[in-house]
């Protein structure tokens, strides 16, 4: 008998077409994950030089009161936009999956803000929240100041978000219901059972991995939302630090002021947030989510 080859053919194009995909992984997602990390634990300077200084990043992070301030901000734009944001994309994926008429334009209708530019959407819902001569204060004949509140800046900006993610959510939601048997309806039909409960027994069980991972991706978008905050809410803005998120404080220590190694230590705990969140939520997919087909 010959000697055995180490790699087959097949095993040799296979790591031959993989190659491409784990050189960008590495390349564009673990080396900057280790170069943050080694920063993380140093003193910048200009000109890309830095020396290694220990915890004492991690140490001003943790005993600011700022940097508590933009966790809970991340932490509560979650809670604001997460449960409402996938409940509305659920409910809008069954209504587009009935038998409406025109139900291809509204899908379109639906999915628009997400091939919008963000800045247009921004300019947009500025204008909508405007104190002054914004739309909503004109149909409620009062002038809130929805944007410069420390109390509404948030939930305002919460409302951006939830209106730009439905369609998507909404779009993928679509898809799992559309895989479900039409005979599970029908057979529950002949049971006599109604619309409502079709939906809790059949519609929601079987959907729930599309549902999960719907989920996981809301949460890691809301705790690194960044961008919508930029464009909603003026640096000069006197409600800046109740609106001010994780990523946006990241964004302001290392691009203004220039504390890449103080930046770096924010994104390692983003890092570490969205991973504590992401294990809980695989934890705790086994009493909800329904792989069974």
């Amino acid at each position: 008998m010959g000697k055995k080859k180490w790699l087959t053919e097949e095993a040799k194009w296979g790591y031959l077409l993989v190659a491409p995909t784990i050189l960008g992984l590495i390349v564009l997602n673990v080396y900057p994950f280790i170069q943050t990390l080694v920063l993380s634990f140093s003193t910048t300077h200009p000109f890309g030089f830095y020396e290694i200084t220990g915890v004492q990043n991690y140490v001003k992070m943790f005993s600011s009161l700022e940097f508590w301030k933009a966790t809970w901000n991340s932490i509560y734009f979650c809670i604001l936009t997460v449960p409402l944001g996938i409940l509305i994309s659920l409910l809008t994926a069954v209504l587009l999956n009935a038998k409406i008429a025109g139900k291809t334009v509204f899908r379109a209708i639906y999915f628009l803000p997400m091939v919008v530019a963000p800045a247009a959407i921004a300019m947009v819902w500025k204008w909508i929240f405007n104190a002054e001569y914004g739309i909503i204060n004109q149909i409620i004949g009062a002038k809130i100041s929805w944007l410069t509140n420390p109390h509404l800046v948030l939930p305002a900006c919460a409302v951006v978000a939830i209106w730009s993610a439905v369609g998507y959510d909404a779009v993928l939601l679509l898809s799992g219901i559309q895989n479900i048997s039409r005979s599970y309806y029908e057979a529950a039909s002949l049971d006599g059972a109604s619309k409502v409960q079709q939906f809790f027994k059949i519609t929601l069980p079987m959907v729930s991995p599309t549902l999960f991972v719907v989920l996981i991706m809301r949460l890691m978008a809301s705790i690194k939302v960044y961008d919508l905050i930029y464009m909603m809410v003026d640096p000069t803005n006197p409600a800046l630090t109740s609106a001010q998120s994780l990523m946006y404080l990241f964004y302001r220590e290392s691009f203004v002021a220039g504390n890449r190694g103080y930046a770096s230590a924010i994104v390692i705990w983003t890092v570490l947030l969205i991973g504590v969140v992401t294990v809980f939520q695989f934890w705790g997919q086994k009493k909800w989510v329904n792989y069974e087909v």
